[in-house]
């Protein structure tokens, strides 16, 4: 079952790391404000990186290694 990471670039400017099983469903929870804690407090704005995985598991990883990263770095991969 397919899975992806994703960065989404937040009212405040900040960027959220995420992962999904069902990223239709994923999207429409944030930009809702029902996703989680941070984007009900810092709505997003635009989805502006996202990589697909063959599992969820590859995908969550991603996103625990990309959360470490400086903004430098992050930004430099949206690049």
């Amino acid at each position: 079952m397919p899975a992806w990471f994703h960065l989404l670039r937040l009212q405040s400017g900040g960027l959220y790391c995420g992962s999904t099983r069902d990223k239709a469903r994923r999207y429409a929870e944030h930009f809702s404000g029902t996703g989680c804690r941070t984007t009900i407090l810092d709505p997003p704005e635009t989805i502006i990186y996202e990589e697909e995985y063959d599992t969820y598991r590859e995908a969550f990883h991603r996103e625990e290694q990309i959360k470490r990263w400086t903004r430098i770095k992050k930004e430099a991969l949206i690049s």
